[in-house]
């Protein structure tokens, strides 16, 4: 995980996933807390494209400190608080 490039987007993302409803308007599919975010609504956020948005999306997802979801054809993302804790543990300890 500490070879991933700290990039002010992907902890721009894990801020807003921290409480989505105050940060995303509510979507047509899936729960905004329950589900997650769809990568499109944070592609808009973001103001980057879908492409771009999904790039830091899968490394955050891959970490293992985001969860992916799919409902119908689109992936919501919400935060692992769990694995963050964990690694937050780690760096507390001066790992």
């Amino acid at each position: 995980m500490l070879k991933v490039p700290v990039s002010g987007e992907r902890l721009d993302i894990l801020e807003w996933l921290r409480d989505p409803a105050a940060h995303f308007p509510s979507q047509r599919h899936g729960d905004l807390v329950k589900d997650g975010v769809s990568s499109a609504t944070l592609a808009a956020k973001l103001g980057v494209s879908r492409a771009v948005a999904r790039t830091h999306l899968d490394i955050l997802t891959r970490v293992g400190l985001l969860r992916a979801k799919k409902i119908r054809y689109r992936t919501f993302y919400r935060r692992d608080e769990y694995r963050i804790a964990e690694v937050s543990r780690y760096f507390e300890k001066g790992w």
